[in-house]
């Protein structure tokens, strides 16, 4: 005889504990991973990487509750005088410092371990709440990018993807149908009452074991003359009962957006300001391709004369030769207004660079055709790098000569520390706040 499926109510907390405590566990690594995301984006052995690199982030470890005897030896089973309030201070653990300096200590440290990440993953928590700002509607890409979407129930599939509700109210459906009576009314024989909102488990009669034998991996058709001689109120899953959750592939056009990745590559360029250039660029780019599957990038260099170049020569050039920064706004409307016109394409420049030009009559070049530039696009970017020990002098002339232009398109920051590239990022790439 062929064997049957009912419904039962099981407490399943204890059983659960472990997969509840990892998901607690991977939730806290997560937060401890986003507060060191200024530091671990600007590592230099990811810029360099192939994208393929694995990540180890040094973690607090996490200890456990747990029962223990009294460490300061003070007396007492823990009873209290009857008289406490939630909220109230009942005892204090002594501050201990971890060790550090050059010397020798008698305090014990912090215990640390390191976990590993995917650059992919890591990828995923920078590039959560971030996006191309003032995306208009403007045109729209021949090619399109696809999305898979759980959204659609079939009586076929896998075991994994099961939908339980959908099988069980199908199952309630056929008897009621067969039966004669209504799938609404708990005292019909074509339903079994199911009592409380707890989840429950498809499992044969006498299971009460997660993953024992009395779970049925693939349920069987019951033959129509094994169904009636069942108990009249259980209710009965057959095979055509099931029903599986399934994907849909949805295809979606993607607003025409271009983003141009300017870089001076000058001699005033140092290690420094070279290293802060391609770490924020690696990101963008990374950022861009992530998110944006149709977006076109073209990049510039310049020193007094600029040039397009492909992208492993943009992030590979080295630096010499004097700063004219106007010769890359210059390139950069020209292909605007050749490949790009401004009524097709959302229009994404951005600049990096020390803020060293020569005269103050390319500053006032400069201040003009970036004016130009704001007419033409949806945000400008400028960032420029001063080393921490050298940020305490002016702004440079570059910068001064900017401030003359206002705009809310138009974002300038300054880049201090390696630190700075995230936050650099998350002001270019903010997302619009939502109205309420």
């Amino acid at each position: 005889m062929s064997t049957t499926m009912s419904i039962s109510e099981n407490d399943w907390s204890l059983h659960r504990k472990g997969p509840k405590d990892q998901a607690r566990h991977q939730e806290k690594v997560r937060e401890a991973i986003k507060g060191q995301l200024g530091e671990i984006i600007s590592n230099e052995s990811i810029i360099t990487s192939d994208g393929t690199k694995i990540v180890k982030v040094p973690v607090r470890s996490l200890e456990e509750y747990s029962f223990r005897y009294d460490p300061f030896k003070k007396g007492g089973v823990g009873q209290g005088s009857g008289d406490s309030k939630p909220g109230d201070v009942i005892g204090q653990v002594p501050q201990q410092q971890p060790g550090r300096g050059r010397t020798a200590g008698d305090q014990p440290g912090i215990d640390y371990y390191e976990t590993e990440f995917s650059i992919d993953e890591l990828a995923e928590m920078i590039f959560a709440d971030l996006g191309l700002p003032n995306l208009k509607q403007k045109g729209q890409q021949e090619v399109v990018s696809e999305r898979l979407r759980f959204d659609d129930v079939r009586p076929v599939g896998i075991l994994p993807n099961l939908d339980k509700k959908r099988s069980i109210l199908q199952a309630m459906k056929r008897q009621a149908m067969t039966r004669g009576t209504s799938m609404h009314d708990p005292g019909s024989a074509g339903v079994l009452p199911v009592p409380g909102p707890a989840v429950r488990q498809l499992h044969r009669p006498g299971s009460d074991e997660p993953g024992s034998a009395g779970i049925l991996p693939v349920p069987e058709i019951l033959d129509e003359d094994e169904e009636h001689l069942e108990h009249p109120s259980a209710l009965h899953i057959k095979k055509d009962d099931l029903r599986y959750r399934t994907w849909n592939v949805t295809h979606e056009l993607q607003h025409n957006a271009v983003v141009i990745a300017m870089r001076d590559v000058s001699g005033s360029m140092g290690e420094f300001e070279k290293y802060i250039t391609r770490a924020f660029y690696f990101w963008m780019v990374r950022f861009l391709r992530t998110k944006y599957s149709s977006v076109q990038i073209a990049f510039i260099t310049h020193h007094t004369e600029a040039k397009e170049v492909d992208e492993q020569t943009f992030f590979s050039l080295g630096e010499s030769g004097g700063t004219r920064v106007s010769s890359a706004y210059k390139l950069c409307l020209d292909i605007i207004d050749h490949r790009y016109p401004a009524d097709r394409w959302n229009i994404y420049p951005f600049h990096f660079s020390d803020g060293d030009n020569w005269g103050d009559d390319d500053n006032a070049i400069c201040v003009k055709l970036v004016k130009q530039l704001l007419q033409r696009c949806n945000l400008f970017g400028y960032g420029e790098i001063k080393e921490e020990a050298y940020s305490r002098w002016a702004s440079s002339s570059l910068m001064s000569a900017f401030a003359d232009i206002i705009s809310p398109e138009f974002v300038a920051i300054t880049i201090k520390s390696k630190e700075d590239v995230y936050p650099a990022l998350r002001k270019f790439f903010a997302k619009p706040a939502v109205p309420a």
